[in-house]
């Protein structure tokens, strides 16, 4: 496990065995209140996929989970290495979260999986959000779970 700090803000970014029960109770209590309740996607939301996963988490001072995504390996889901799950809680958005949640979560996961590149299944309405971080478009739109989506790129030839 590793913690760092950056503007003060309380990073954690943990293997699935070093997540501890409160840890793992806090991140599938976000995902289903933003994935499931808010935009109301029915999906199992335990893919499996947590236990090959980082997890890169922010907590405020008084250990509130406020932003949170999941870093997979290179063919566990994409042939390319992913970053997935990226949520912020709803009572803590538009404060910058998810952009710094991103600037954490890109380098850590080119560093952590010794690659050049990282694809995103990105939301469509989030498109320009990831494109301002250098992710290309690589994909048609699709559906994932009843919401338009759109895989996306970043790395090597994507960005400048």
């Amino acid at each position: 496990m590793i913690i760092c700090m950056d503007k003060q803000q309380n990073w954690a970014f943990k293997n699935f065995d070093d997540l501890g029960l409160n840890d793992l109770y806090d991140i599938l209590q976000l995902r289903s209140r933003v994935f499931v309740v808010e935009q109301r996607a029915f999906y199992l939301d335990a893919d499996g996929l947590d236990k090959m996963a980082h997890h890169v988490l922010l907590r405020t001072d008084n250990g509130k989970l406020v932003a949170y995504c999941r870093l997979l390996p290179p063919g566990s889901l994409f042939p390319k290495a992913a970053i997935g799950r990226v949520v912020v809680d709803p009572d803590h958005r538009g404060q910058g979260l998810a952009r710094s949640l991103l600037s954490q979560s890109i380098p850590r996961c080119l560093a952590l999986y010794q690659v050049n590149d990282i694809h995103i299944s990105a939301q469509k309405h989030l498109h320009d959000f990831y494109a301002s971080f250098g992710f290309q478009t690589v994909t048609a739109d699709y559906l994932e779970d009843g919401i338009p989506h759109v895989g996306m790129d970043y790395g090597t030839g994507y960005h400048s």
